[in-house]
């Protein structure tokens, strides 16, 4: 493996987006100005927030939902990428990925009120289809064909990672890590010539400590898991991740899925579709697709199980890229 120079200039940034914080870690040519490259960073994700946001009932997303049906809208070409990877993404994964959970998400208190039991019980009582079938787009153009409500939480952070990284590529910068909210991208690799390095959370609510740590070059990770967003219904902690089929959370998801792709925005949606599957049909599928995955069970005991696919685990033991410290 070719060493690159060391003669470079370490630069941490960060700045808030999307309720949580971005961060760029990268060496660069000494005499670097960081500002400037601060600024893009921050207006890239801020665009996207801008464009892709449920919070917001002015993003340009939450306009596209409120559009009458049948109605062709202009859109940002951000989020005509989006919206298409995420239809693609759920073609392929049976409906397992579906944008088009945006009442569910919101009944269930996912959003940016509380959870309601009117709109619970109209949720799980809606006959419902995936947005593959229900969204058409037309290069920066999207129409309804039936009543749909869109959100992009399982996919438009990682696209804010993708966009962090093209901003950094941009300003000639060739090896960096890159974040929002522990989806990551890696860029080339470190001073020394070696991989970046990420750890794969414990499924733990209690504390944060590494179940895995990943090495990863020119490529990027994403984890969906129960342990950092649910409600409490009667009793019972509920994850944020949604049923397709039912309108309502899973019941006995895998506690977490990780999945390393070419860019984030995938690694994001494939990391919510193997959730839905569960660790069976999403290993089955994960194989199929030729994804990298790591599945991380609950087991009667309490401990915590790893079933992985692909290159980066197998069969319980470390392989390359992965060392697994259970």
């Amino acid at each position: 493996m070719s060493r690159m120079s060391t003669d470079t200039v370490r630069h941490a940034l960060n700045g808030p987006t999307m309720g949580t914080r971005w961060s760029a870690l990268f060496f660069a040519a000494p005499g670097l100005d960081p500002g400037p490259v601060q600024t893009a960073l921050q207006a890239a994700v801020a665009a996207v927030d801008a464009q892709m946001s449920t919070w917001n009932p002015d993003s340009d997303l939450m306009r596209l939902n409120a559009a009458p049906v049948g109605d062709w809208q202009d859109i940002p070409g951000d989020l005509a990428r989006v919206l298409a990877l995420g239809l693609a993404i759920g073609r392929a994964s049976g409906g397992a990925f579906d944008i088009g959970m945006g009442d569910a998400v919101r009944a269930w208190g996912f959003g940016p009120a509380a959870a309601d039991p009117h709109a619970i019980r109209s949720a799980m009582e809606t006959a419902r289809r995936p947005a593959h079938e229900l969204l058409e787009l037309d290069g920066t153009r999207a129409r309804k064909t039936a009543p749909l409500s869109l959100d992009l939480n399982g996919i438009a952070k990682g696209y804010g990672v993708d966009r962090l990284a093209e901003v950094l590529g941009d300003h000639g910068i060739r090896n960096a890590l890159v974040g929002i909210d522990g989806e990551m991208r890696a860029m080339g690799l470190r001073p020394d010539g070696t991989p970046w390095t990420i750890a794969v959370e414990a499924p733990d609510r209690d504390r944060r400590a590494p179940h895995s740590i990943l090495t990863l070059e020119d490529a990027a990770v994403a984890t969906s898991g129960d342990y950092r967003h649910w409600v409490t219904v009667r009793g019972r902690d509920l994850s944020h991740t949604m049923d397709p089929a039912r309108g309502v959370p899973l019941l006995a998801p895998p506690a977490s899925v990780t999945v390393i792709a070419p860019t984030c925005a995938e690694a994001d949606a494939w990391a919510t579709a193997l959730m839905v599957l569960g660790a069976d049909a999403g290993a089955r599928l994960a194989r199929q697709r030729g994804l990298d995955a790591l599945f991380l069970v609950r087991t009667g005991a309490g401990d915590v199980q790893g079933l992985g696919v692909g290159r980066i685990f197998s069969a319980g033991s470390a392989t390359a890229g992965l060392d697994v410290s259970d």
